[in-house]
C-alpha cells in the first residue's frame, strides 16, 4: 500500500522519524552519562535535545496518522498501525512529562525526569518494532508493484515500470529473485488475508 503522503516521491513519515528516535534516544544516554559521570552539562543538553525530540515526534505522528487513516478496515495493518501510533504517543507523553519535570532545573533533574526518559525508550523499541512490522511485512507505506529494479521515484513511473523486463533478464543473468515475482501476482496489499481464510 502505497503512502498517501510523499516528498519527492518518498514517504514523510518516515523521513520524520528519525528525528525524535535520535533526539529522544540520545537524551537518555546523556542523562545515563550524567548519572555515572556528575557532569550536569550532559543533562542540560538532554534537556535541549528532549524539546526538539518532542517537537520532531509530534510532526511525525501527524503524517503517520494521514498514512494511517488510508489503510482499510478490519486488517492487520489497520490493528498493528493503531499500537504503533498508540504507543508512540505514549512515548511522547513521556517525554514530555520529563521535560515539564526538568524545567526548574535542567542541571539537575530529578529522578522521575530520568526514569519517564527511561520508560519512554524502552516503549519506543516496541513502537520501532511495530512501524518495521508495518513496513517490511505487511507493505505499508511501499508503493505498489514495488521490485529490486524499479526505477527512481524522482522518474515519476510507477515502480512496477519494467517489471517483466527486469524480472527476465534479472533471472537469465543467475539473479533468481528480483522481488517482482513475489509482487507482481500479489492482486492486493492485502491479498494474504485471503490466503489465509482458505
Amino acid at each position: 500500500m502505497e503512502s498517501k503522503v510523499k516528498l519527492a516521491g518518498h514517504p514523510v513519515h518516515p523521513m520524520l522519524i528519525v528525528f525524535p528516535l535520535g533526539l529522544l534516544a540520545t537524551a537518555v544516554i546523556f542523562d545515563i552519562i550524567f548519572l555515572v559521570s556528575g557532569n550536569s552539562q550532559w543533562t542540560v543538553v538532554a534537556y535541549y535535545m528532549i524539546g526538539a525530540g518532542i517537537i520532531g515526534g509530534v510532526a511525525a505522528a501527524v503524517f503517520g496518522w494521514l498514512d494511517w487513516i488510508a489503510i482499510p478496515n478490519g486488517t492487520r495493518a489497520r490493528r498493528i498501525g493503531l499500537w504503533h501510533g498508540a504507543g508512540n504517543m505514549v512515548v511522547v507523553g513521556l517525554f514530555i512529562l520529563s521535560w515539564v519535570l526538568r524545567r526548574e532545573g535542567p542541571e539537575v533533574p530529578p529522578t522521575g525526569a530520568i526514569v519517564a526518559g527511561l520508560a519512554g525508550v524502552v516503549i519506543a523499541l516496541v513502537t520501532a518494532w511495530l512501524g518495521g512490522e508495518l513496513v517490511g511485512r505487511l507493505g505499508v507505506g511501499v508503493d505498489e508493484g514495488a521490485h529490486l529494479n524499479s526505477p527512481s521515484s524522482l522518474s515519476e513511473l510507477p515502480a512496477s515500470a519494467g517489471l517483466a523486463g527486469g524480472a527476465r533478464s534479472a533471472s537469465t543473468n543467475n539473479h533468481p529473485y528480483t522481488g517482482g515475482e513475489r509482487r507482481a501476482s500479489v492482486a492486493s496489499s492485502y491479498a494474504g488475508a485471503d490466503r489465509r481464510g482458505h
